[in-house]
């Protein structure tokens, strides 16, 4: 029995049990028994499911509900423990527990025999919301969603590297619940349509290599507030146009740039789409700014009537805090709704009674 456990029961006072008599470990509910399981490290969790019928149950719900962080070969385990036995009643009482799983065999190659043992694994797990799989850089340039067909979950949130195709629009399609889509894969010439109707629940989408085509078929008519896109260079700001097709107006957006935008460019043509945003973050990748380019991007900041949020990440020549004090209160002053900015230094400041603080001031 968990030593652990034990020793939360030892220590409840008679005085606060009736009769004034303690009680033993299972002599309490269930729901307290849940309630002290919950807290226990996972490699406890797995010694109290060997001491009792009760406690296999309890044990393995929390056991299963959420898996992650675990290695390729933990990851076959598990595929095979789920398919070994399908018809068995334990194993699929372990499947009903699965809620979360979170896969990752980026680090690797998959082979065509490991893509059917993943399908036939992800195919028994009838209670899944929250999906992850991240495959690596070689293997997603072949279509890997076939491995997603005839899945009888509904996710709330889902998360893949798999390459944007037919395949996983189709997928996607008959996620009715999905609230939170997250596309890492790169776009094809292969189609990815999406019906008018589908996906009536998202709220958040965020992709890193998407292109236009399938930033339109996801956010057009959805009633998304939260997005995540990335700028390329040969793009323009045509991605910024994707942003004015959901349903609802767009309140939290980051941006990740990887061209050379200044933001007395990028930051008017944001502020004319979504003037409304409450919070913007901004990342760039392949340019350097002074804190004077930041500085002169102050008056762009006067259209966002509702922005208390502010990142803008990106390679700066100084580090010296008074050049990025001179851009907060500037910023600060040419929009008053303002409440936390964040600049290349990656300090956080934030109003206090009237005044601009860094909470990590040097």
């Amino acid at each position: 029995m968990s030593t652990t456990l034990t020793a939360v029961v030892e220590s409840i006072p008679p005085l606060y049990v009736y009769g004034g008599t303690k009680p033993t470990l299972m002599s309490l509910p269930v729901e307290l028994l849940e309630i002290m399981t919950s807290v226990l490290a996972r490699k406890e969790l797995v010694s109290i499911t060997l001491t009792s019928k009760l406690f296999y149950t309890i044990g393995t719900r929390y056991l299963y509900r959420a898996i992650s962080r675990l290695s390729q070969c933990q990851s076959v385990r598990l595929l095979r423990s789920l398919t070994r036995s399908p018809n068995d009643e334990r194993t699929r009482k372990r499947a009903i527990c699965v809620r979360t799983l979170l896969l990752d065999f980026s680090s690797g190659r998959v082979t065509a025999n490991f893509l059917r043992l993943l399908q036939q694994g992800l195919q028994t797990l009838t209670s899944l919301r929250e999906l992850s799989l991240e495959f690596g850089t070689q293997d997603n340039y072949f279509s890997l969603a076939w491995c997603l067909e005839n899945c009888p979950f509904q996710l709330r949130l889902f998360t893949t590297s798999i390459r944007c195709d037919d395949s996983l629009a189709a997928f996607i399609e008959g996620q009715r619940k999905l609230e939170e889509l997250i596309l890492r894969g790169f776009q094809t010439t292969a189609p990815f349509i999406l019906s008018p109707d589908a996906l009536p629940k998202l709220s958040a989408f965020r992709t890193v290599h998407a292109g236009v085509p399938v930033l339109k078929q996801v956010m057009r008519g959805r009633p998304i507030d939260t997005v995540s896109i990335s700028l390329f260079q040969e793009d323009m700001f045509e991605p910024l146009d994707t942003l004015l097709l959901p349903q609802t107006q767009i309140k939290r957006l980051t941006i990740m740039s990887l061209g050379d935008t200044p933001p007395d460019l990028l930051l008017p043509e944001i502020s004319a789409r979504l003037p409304a945003l409450e919070a913007l973050h901004i990342v760039v990748l392949m340019a350097r700014y002074t804190y004077d380019n930041l500085l002169c991007s102050t008056q762009y900041l006067k259209p966002f009537s509702s922005l208390r949020y502010i990142t803008f990440m990106t390679g700066c020549e100084s580090d010296v805090i008074e050049d990025e004090k001179r851009v907060v209160y500037s910023w600060a002053k040419a929009c008053k709704s303002l409440r936390t900015i964040i600049l290349p230094r990656g300090k956080v400041w934030f109003e206090r009674e009237g005044q601009w603080t860094c909470s990590q001031s040097e």
